[in-house]
Formats: structure tokens, sequence, C-alpha cells
């Protein structure tokens, strides 16, 4: 069976966060892993307007149980108070999706309550808000609580997304990627069990 990744992108997505994950999990296929990953929106397929103005299609509509990982990037706030995002990604987590938050997309997992109480991580400027927010806020690149991923700012998601391929598909798929990549994993993952 492959890995089904999702990532959802929204008006005001901050690139890097989604091309980023995107970009290994595509060359993880290069290397060898059975990956299929999809972009989706919230609401229905479409057009989004990025951070820096970059406009994407985006062909398919979110479905919150229908994959292995859910990407979470961050960027705008829009997500940070939509309650039907919110419902959606505990219905996600309880179907036993991975959820994964990258920078400030750890806010919205935060708004959702699921980082309460668990060890998370997000971009250095926003530790304070998700502290207080009730999420044990670590000092590491990623955090991998088990069905909880998050990951510190912008670039990190390709951290957190070579975490994941080592995790689901092996260190030698990671290591391909890297070199693909030219690239080397960053930073500390801070695994809780």
């Amino acid at each position: 069976m492959p890995l089904r990744v999702q990532i959802l992108v929204y008006d005001g997505v901050e690139e890097q966060d989604f091309i980023g994950p995107r970009d290994v999990f595509g060359h993880a296929v290069h290397a060898g892993a059975q990956v299929e990953t999809t972009l989706v929106r919230p609401s229905a397929p479409g057009e989004v307007t990025c951070f820096f103005g970059t406009k994407v299609t985006v062909p398919n509509a979110w479905e919150p149980t229908d994959t292995d990982l859910l990407v979470v990037p961050g960027g705008g706030d829009q997500l940070i108070k939509d309650p039907d995002v919110h419902r959606n990604l505990v219905r996600a987590q309880q179907a036993g999706v991975v959820v994964a938050g990258v920078c400030t997309g750890v806010l919205v997992l935060s708004a959702a309550g699921l980082t309460k109480d668990r060890p998370c991580t997000t971009h250095h400027l926003a530790k304070a808000e998700l502290a207080a927010q009730g999420g044990k806020v670590v000092d590491a690149r990623v955090v991998d609580d088990g069905n909880l991923v998050t990951a510190g700012g912008v670039t990190s998601g390709i951290d957190l997304a070579l975490w994941m391929i080592t995790r689901e598909c092996g260190s030698s798929i990671a290591l391909g990627v890297e070199s693909l990549m030219e690239y080397e994993q960053r930073g500390v993952v801070r695994r809780s069990s």
C-alpha cells in the first residue's frame, strides 16, 4: 500500500511550507518509495493565492479521512478561525490519520485542540502563543508525538517530510531523497516514544 499524503493549501498559505514537503514526497517516489501526494483545499477544488502572490490550482477537495498523512502548512490565519477545518482535523486524527503541522500551520492544529498537553513545536516567533494555548513546546526542528508531528518555521517542512519518509518508508529512501535534493536533514527530531 502506498503512503497517502494530503497537503492542505488555502489562500495565504506560505509557498515554502507546502512546496518543500511536496518536493520531498515527490522525490521519494523517484527514490523507490510508494507515496501518493495530493494537494487539497478545505472546501472544493480551485485556485489559491499564496502568501507571496503565487497562484496555484488545487485539483481536489479535502477528504479528511481519505489519507494516511495530512500536512497543514502555515501562512495566513484563515484556517485558525475556521471551525469546519477544526472539526475535520479532529475527525481525521480520530480516524487514524497522522496530522502534521509546519510553521504556523501548527497554530491551526492548536485551534482544533490537537496540541493541548502534547509535545509540539512551531516557528520561533509563534512558540509563546502555542505554549499559551496549552501545547508543550519543545525546542526541536521536528517533534514526533505519534499521530501528531510538528515542525518549526518555513524550511523545517522539508525536514518534517524527510522525517516522515524515514519513519514510514525507511532511512535508505530518505537518504536517497536527500541526495537527489542535495539537502541534509537539519536540527533535532524529538520523538516521544
